[in-house]
């Protein structure tokens, strides 16, 4: 059976590709490229700025003095050229001011390395734990949730098909976390129906 190129579970229409295409981060190569590279920061929804701030005073202490100062002047959000609620960048280096670097040059997530020490309730921004997933708000209220390709995570791409890992599978955490059980439950009997 052909797969449908837009699949709806409830309020969701679903890109097919999450289902059919294959992605796993390959952090040794990538070292948290993501992070410092690209035109803007990370899509935040509206009540995320709230939860950097509240963690703020257990996270700052890991990022670089010029990330503090930007946060100082700029807030925790900003609004892009697009007019989208984003995290600051470092005008600088361009990275998120969230990240910071270990002695190998690896870049992390400051909030989440916090959250994973157990500190806070709030992991990162949900754009960031959906990457490579992209959701937009559709004028009729609906949520679209489409695959973003960056040539950064190309090597997560070619990772996930070599281990069989599908972009749904991968993810699984943030889209029960942002999304629900029932909307993963469903999403994975689709691609049950769908997949060889």
């Amino acid at each position: 059976m052909k797969t449908p190129s837009i699949i709806q579970i409830g309020d969701c229409l679903v890109s097919s590709e999450i289902i059919t295409e294959y992605f796993a981060c390959d952090y040794p190569v990538c070292r948290g490229a993501c992070c410092v590279i690209g035109d803007s920061g990370a899509p935040l929804e509206d009540s995320e700025p709230v939860a950097l701030e509240e963690g703020y005073r257990y996270y700052s202490g890991m990022m670089g003095e010029e990330n503090r100062r930007v946060v100082e002047t700029s807030g925790f959000s900003v609004v892009d050229m697009d007019g989208d609620l984003v995290t600051p960048l470092v005008p600088r280096t361009e990275e998120c001011v969230y990240s910071a670097f270990d002695s190998k040059g690896n870049c992390f997530c400051t909030v989440e390395r916090n959250f994973l020490a157990g500190r806070g309730s709030f992991r990162k921004p949900v754009s960031c734990w959906l990457y490579p997933i992209r959701v937009s708000v559709l004028g009729n209220g609906l949520y679209a949730l489409n695959l973003h390709r960056w040539d950064i995570c190309r090597c997560a791409f070619e990772k996930g098909r070599k281990e069989g890992i599908r972009v749904y599978e991968f993810l699984k955490e943030p889209l029960v976390c942002r999304f629900g059980e029932d909307f993963y439950k469903e999403l994975e009997e689709t691609a049950a129906a769908f997949l060889p």
